[in-house]
Order: structure tokens, then C-alpha cells, then sequence
């Protein structure tokens, strides 16, 4: 493993999602300047995941062939342009355009994984996967407390300073990070690829064991993003938590999310093989999400979020990790870029699904709901991917069974 390498992509990471994170928490009040009512507020805040399903395949693809530090560059370049133009906006338009285009060109953590598979062994990929999910998490606990923070000033400072810390990861990565695919691997595998287009992503998604893992990423994410999106109303509702309340158990969930992805990834992974802890983490979650649906109080809910942040971000880790050793390396962008594409979508149609049952059904239904899926997750991987072997294309492009975990 190329640890200065390793390093550089794991402060791109944690300086791109610091600058993302700064105006999560601002946006829907930016918004009531513009008078957008609640149901526009929802688009406004959908737009993004909505262009990112489109954006993110073709990002993926096309850093395989024309390689990754290009790419990141244009997804930072987009990122840069979109809150500039969040925080300069006059109308409601321009503030709909400038999440698109963020959208858009939101392929960079898609790109990072691809880079660190890059520069990884299969051996060390999910501890390496692990720590971009930590630089993910802590930029998620630092971000939204700063930006809260600027935002009393005026509403469209977190969008400046966003743009401004864009634009220092862009420097980094054009000053510092080099190219993880070389002329000739990227020649290469140019010669292997075929064209990007939506039908060569799909072939890259019908090879043998790749559908398993989206099924199980589907629906990990479906039940994941029910709990991020709705979980301060949740705790409103049942709870009467104040918003400082529920900052500190979303916190709470963020430093143990970085615990587990930033030093337990790689010490499970070298003791128990992957397919096991996989299975084990969706047991868990689903235990965890039945918890929190249970809860009767504030210390049971900390109780059941434990499980939710460590199993979770486990999961989450292991299911990109095992999926760039399930394709042909010269795929790995493009697999990842749709991975990030079926993962946007449930953020599309979670929100819409946990406020159904959290207003028709009651409290608890969102966390029983989740409990369910990972309940049938657990149950399909248990038939699918453990103890299954993973199909790799080796030099000859040819595919042979490997073992499928190490």
C-alpha cells in the first residue's frame, strides 16, 4: 500500500466533504429567502442526488480511461463553480442550478475509491476504504457545526467558504496528488474498454457476483438513508429533543462511524474474512434499526444508534471493498461510479418513504421498516455472497473463480 499516496486521497476526501458538510444545514433556510415553500425545499434538496445518479457512472468511466486525477479535478472544478454560484444567487433558479451542476459533477468520492483501489492490494483495499469513510465521517462532524456557525452572519457565507475550500482541494490535488494509473496501464485498459455508454456499464454490472452486491447495497442504503434523513424529525416527534439534542447523538453517531471505518476496518478484516463480517454487520444494523424504531427513551436511543454507526459503517466499507475485486480493474471507475449512482437514488426515495410511515404509521415504523429490509438483506447474502466465490478478469481477460474472501 502507497501510504503517501493513501494519505493525500484520505485529505481530499476529508477536505471535500468538509466543504460539502458546511451547507447541509444552512440550505433549506437559504431557500425561505428565495420563498420556497416546503415541497420545493424537498426538490431543491433532491436535485442533487438526482443529478449525481446521471452524473457519477459516466465520471467513473471516464477517469478509467482517461484516469483519475483528471477527473477529480473536473468533479472539484464543478463543485467550486456550483457553490460559487449558491452563494452569488439572486433568484430561486440559480439556486436549483447550482445544486445540479454540484450534482453533476459529484462523482468524487466514486473517483477516490477507484484511485485507492488503484494504489491498494485486495488485501489492504477495505482498511484503505475504511479510512476514506473515516475522513467521510469526521468531515460530517466538523462541517455542519462550522457552517451553522457562519450561517448566522449571512446565510450565503457557508457557500463562499465552501467554494473557498474547494478551491484549496483543487490546488492540492493539481499540485500534489500524482496520477494513480500510469500511460501504459491506462493504454491498456483503454484497449480492453469499450466505449462510455450506459449499455457498458450495465455489461460490467452483469458479471457474476457484482448484481449480489448492488441488490444488498440497495437496499443497506435504502434503510441507512431512512435514518439520516429522517431521524432529527423522529426524534422531534417521539422524543420533543431540541436541535441541540439531537446534534449531539448525530455527533455521537459520526465519532463512532470514524472509530470503526478509521481503525477497526483493517484490524477485523486481517482476522475474519470479509464475506463473515459482512453478514454479521447487516445482522447487527437490522438489530440496531429495530432499536431505535423501539426505543422509549433518549438513553435507548444511544443504545440503538451504536450498533447503527459502527455496523453500519462496516458495511458500507466491506460492500465497496468486495466490489472492486469483482470486476476487471479496467471497470473498477465505472462500477463504482454506478455503485454511487444506485446509492443517490436511495436518497431520492428514502426521505419519501420514512416520512410516509413516520406521519401515517407512527414513530416506530421507520426503524421497524429499516429492521425488515436488513433482515431480508441478511438472509439473501447468507444465499448469494457468503462462502461464494468472487469472478475476477485477470491479464488475459479472461474470468476464473478466485477465493472469495481473504
Amino acid at each position: 500500500m502507497d501510504n503517501k499516496r493513501l494519505f493525500s486521497i484520505v485529505l481530499v476526501v476529508f477536505i471535500d466533504l468538509l466543504g460539502y458538510s458546511l451547507i447541509l444545514p444552512l440550505l433549506p433556510y437559504y431557500a425561505q429567502t428565495f420563498h420556497a415553500n416546503q415541497t420545493v425545499t424537498g426538490l431543491l434538496l433532491a436535485s442533487y442526488s438526482i443529478m449525481q445518479l446521471i452524473g457519477a457512472p459516466i465520471l467513473g468511466r471516464l477517469s478509467d480511461r482517461f484516469g483519475r486525477r483528471p477527473i477529480l479535478l473536473l468533479c472539484i472544478l464543478g463543485t467550486t463553480i456550483g457553490f460559487l454560484m449558491m452563494g452569488l444567487a439572486a433568484t430561486l433558479w440559480m439556486l436549483f442550478a447550482s445544486r445540479m451542476l454540484d450534482g453533476l459533477t459529484g462523482g468524487n468520492f466514486s473517483v477516490t475509491q477507484a484511485y485507492i483501489s488503484d494504489v491498494t492490494n485486495e488485501k489492504d483495499r477495505s482498511k484503505a476504504l475504511g479510512m476514506t469513510g473515516a475522513a467521510f465521517g469526521l468531515g460530517f462532524i466538523v462541517g455542519p457545526v462550522t457552517g451553522g456557525l457562519l450561517g448566522q452572519w449571512n446565510p450565503a457565507l457557508p457557500a463562499f467558504v465552501a467554494a473557498a475550500i474547494s478551491l484549496i482541494n483543487f490546488v492540492l490535488v493539481y499540485a500534489w496528488l500524482p496520477e494513480s494509473l500510469t500511460r501504459e496501464k491506462r493504454a491498456q485498459m483503454i484497449e480492453k474498454q469499450p466505449a462510455v455508454t450506459w449499455n457498458a456499464l450495465l455489461v460490467a454490472l452483469r458479471r457474476p457476483f457484482t448484481s449480489s452486491l448492488f441488490i444488498t447495497g440497495f437496499f443497506f442504503g435504502l434503510a441507512f438513508v431512512i435514518l439520516q434523513t429522517i431521524f432529527a424529525l423522529h426524534a422531534l416527534v417521539k422524543f420533543n429533543m431540541t436541535s441541540f439534542q439531537t446534534g449531539l447523538v448525530l455527533t455521537y453517531v459520526g465519532i463512532l462511524s470514524v472509530i470503526m471505518q478509521g481503525f477497526l476496518v483493517g484490524r477485523l478484516t486481517s482476522r475474519f474474512r470479509e464475506d463473515a463480517l459482512i453478514v454479521v454487520s447487516a445482522v447487527l444494523l437490522g438489530v440496531g434499526l429495530l432499536g431505535w424504531g423501539l426505543a422509549s427513551n433518549i438513553f435507548w436511543l444511544y443504545m440503538a444508534t451504536t450498533p447503527i454507526a459502527l455496523f453500519g459503517g462496516l458495511l458500507g466499507t466491506l460492500l465497496s471493498s468486495t466490489l472492486t475485486k469483482a470486476v476487471a480493474p479496467h471497470e473498477i471507475g465505472g462500477i463504482l461510479g454506478l455503485y454511487s449512482a444506485m446509492d443517490s437514488s436511495t436518497r431520492v426515495i428514502g426521505p419519501i418513504i420514512g416520512g410516509i410511515l413516520l406521519q401515517q404509521v407512527g414513530a416506530w415504523a421507520p426503524g421497524a421498516f429499516g429492521a425488515v429490509l436488513m433482515a431480508g438483506v441478511s438472509i439473501f447474502i447468507l444465499i448469494k455472497v457468503y462462502n461464494r466465490p468472487i469472478f475476477t478478469a485477470v491479464k488475459e481477460n479472461k474470468a476464473i473463480p478466485s477465493p472469495a474472501m481473504d
